[in-house]
């Protein structure tokens, strides 16, 4: 695998190398040891599937707060999605900033956002498949969210919203790009 490091401390983009031949390619999608190597979160105790019918649902932002880490490696498997990590983490290096990247069926791409990292995804084309090998078991009393539209994360969301649930909806907006978001 290939591991790129993005604007946001611990976000990392991996892409997998294919072994190919005239059946196809092989590609190894996970690696603990790689994982680790890369300063990475190796534990998945979960993995969790989302189906979305329409282009411009967005799921997000959510978070789960300490002492419920939760990293997440995110791959899209049918369709295509952009995904949004934003550093909510008030003592990290990069807080306040995000990166979107473009996760597709085709394009295999996956994004690994380490824990306390709010994120969210919007799909780019109807039935759109997205799996999440996750570290840490949900705790409902643990989750945060975000607006995916506060003007402090300056998200462009790259096509109109047609799809959202109103819990996603009604967040709390964050009053300034340095407030210091409560864990």
């Amino acid at each position: 695998m290939k591991y790129t490091p993005t604007a946001v401390d611990g976000v990392m983009i991996v892409d997998l190398e294919e072994r190919g031949d005239d059946r196809g390619f092989f590609a190894r999608t996970f690696d603990t040891t790689e994982f680790a190597a890369h300063g990475l979160d190796v534990a998945v105790a979960q993995c969790n599937l989302s189906f979305n019918h329409a282009a411009g649902t967005l799921r997000g932002l959510h978070r789960q707060v300490p002492p419920y880490a939760e990293g997440k490696l995110v791959r899209c498997t049918a369709g295509a999605i952009v995904d949004v990590a934003v550093d909510v983490r008030p003592d990290s290096p990069t807080y306040g900033e995000h990166v979107m990247v473009e996760l597709t069926a085709a394009n295999r791409r996956a994004l690994f956002i380490p824990p306390y990292v709010a994120h969210g995804y919007q799909t780019l084309v109807d039935d759109t498949e997205v799996i999440y090998q996750v570290s840490g078991p949900y705790a409902p009393e643990g989750e945060q969210g975000f607006r995916y539209d506060d003007a402090a994360f300056g998200i462009a969301w790259p096509v109109p919203v047609t799809a959202i649930s109103d819990k996603d909806r009604a967040w709390p907006l964050v009053d300034a790009p340095a407030a210091e978001v409560a864990p």
